[in-house]
């Protein structure tokens, strides 16, 4: 009986040595993917960078990324869902679809260098990846790239397809593809997104809703003859003034900004035209709508006030984040085997310069090592992959591309995304996002319990409506 035991104890730790050797080489396979396309998109992530096209503008962006797919067997799809800087690239050998967003516009007015202290570089945009999208897209194709290199070298059914979204910061690319069915046949969708720490929470956000609201007078000397002129400025002054007193009777957990985006050209001549560009945001839906409404009404008010006409496009609208905490808890297991970040000592340096910018950072240098503990929460920001988390079981992961404590949209996060610092972080998302969605195609059984947890959230009468509605893209919404 004794050696009965003794046997099945050997065979029982032969069992777990082959099983810790298969991991080991499946790892090393997966790094060694990682690290063969490394030098490739870097300079991919880096060459975004230096473009900085903004929203729907990114045509450079997508030959690009499209052109790098394409090379490494990917099927390409260019202008989906009427946005020609909209793509999708895929390879498919049947199975499961599993897809993976990729982002790549910049930001106006933040044109800044790779220095620690603020330098506005003249680019050819005066814009600046203040939000990191130039390591988003990279990354994400980076993930695409070897999960396809892993279906092939293993003889996987599966369909790996990386999802070109342009125009996330206030155009809600992503809308318009959800609207037009392109995520109907997908089983699970994973992304990233550049930040000053490394998390993968089951996080939600709020949703929002913008739009443009053009005030028309009549023109007249402001001086000589006042009384003849009806000032469209006042109209849009009228308007922020009622808007920031209704402030104080609306859900705390809301948020309402404006920029005055025309004025007027000369004092000495009453405007006969302005714009307002407004944000709306809430965690529910249904409140941004009615937010919205009451801020559209004080629009029309202020208009009748100062007797002049008023309209007014939406120019985007997102659903709030819908976690699902199946395939979160698999990207923070996965997040967590990797480890954080650690600096070399130019980049430490280069970080502790840039930090004294800062005005009361909440994080340290070095807290980039570690990976912060799984938690729900809440941000007060918007994305369009809101609206995709509402059709199809989401998940993502935030990466430490910034120097600790950078601010998203600053040219603190246009400065260290473009360093090496950046791309460390984007090598860590790209293995994240790897790693997990092998083990998604490896147990199907999670693919199909995500989507029994979307299901039970949505609820059996939820009907997708976009917020945006029935309007066209807006194409020219940077102009």
């Amino acid at each position: 009986m004794g050696w009965e035991t003794s046997k099945f104890q050997r065979q029982l730790f032969s069992l777990i040595i082959i099983s810790s050797i298969t991991n080991q080489v499946l790892a090393f396979d997966l790094q060694s993917s990682i690290q063969n396309h490394k030098n490739q998109f870097e300079k991919v992530a880096l060459d975004l960078w230096d473009l900085a096209e903004m929203g729907y503008q990114e045509t450079e962006s997508v030959n690009i990324l499209s052109s790098e797919l394409k090379k490494e067997g990917f099927t390409i799809t260019k202008g989906v869902a009427g946005i020609p800087t909209a793509f999708i690239a895929e390879y498919s050998n049947g199975g499961p679809v599993i897809g993976i967003l990729g982002e790549y516009d910049a930001l106006p007015g933040l044109a800044q260098s790779k220095s620690p202290f603020k330098e506005v570089v003249n680019n050819s945009t005066g814009a600046g990846q203040a939000c990191g999208h130039h390591l988003f897209g990279a990354a994400s194709a980076w993930a695409a790239v070897t999960i396809k290199e892993w279906l092939v070298k293993n003889n996987i059914k599966g369909t790996i397809r990386f999802y070109g979204t342009p125009a996330e910061e206030g155009g809600s690319g992503k809308v318009y593809l959800v609207r037009a069915g392109l995520f109907d046949d997908v089983d699970a969708v994973l992304h990233w997104h550049p930040d000053d720490n490394n998390s993968a929470n089951s996080s939600t956000n709020n949703s929002n809703k913008s739009a443009k609201f053009t005030f028309k007078g009549i023109a007249a000397h402001a001086a000589g003859s006042p009384d003849e002129g009806r000032s469209a400025l006042d109209g849009v002054e009228s308007m922020n003034m009622m808007v920031n007193m209704m402030r104080e009777h609306i859900p705390q957990s809301s948020r309402i900004h404006y920029v005055i985006t025309k004025g007027g050209l000369a004092p000495n001549v009453v405007p006969d035209l302005a714009q307002v560009y407004y944000y709306v945001r809430h965690p529910e839906m249904k409140r941004v709508e009615e937010l919205f409404n009451r801020v559209a009404t004080i629009a029309q008010a202020a208009a009748m006030g100062t007797e002049t006409s008023m309209t007014y496009e939406v120019m985007h609208g997102n659903y709030s984040l819908l976690p699902n905490e199946i395939l979160q808890k698999i990207v923070h297991q996965k997040l967590s085997e990797f480890g954080g970040i650690k600096y070399s000592k130019e980049e430490e340096d280069y970080a502790k310069e840039l930090y004294k910018s800062f005005i009361n950072p909440d994080r340290e240098i070095g807290s980039q090592e570690n990976i912060r503990p799984y938690k729900k929460s809440h941000s007060y920001g918007s994305t369009d992959v809101g609206d995709v988390s509402w059709n199809v079981p989401t998940a993502g992961v935030r990466i430490a591309s910034w120097v600790p404590g950078t601010p998203a949209h600053s040219w603190q996060a246009v400065s260290s995304g473009g360093t090496s610092i950046g791309l460390k972080g984007a090598e860590l998302a790209a293995k994240t996002l790897s790693a997990t969605i092998i083990e998604l195609f490896e147990n199907p059984q999670l693919i199909k319990e995500a989507n029994n947890e979307l299901n039970s959230r949505i609820g059996d009468d939820f009907v997708y409506e976009a917020l945006l509605g029935d309007r066209l893209p807006p194409l020219n919404y940077r102009n």
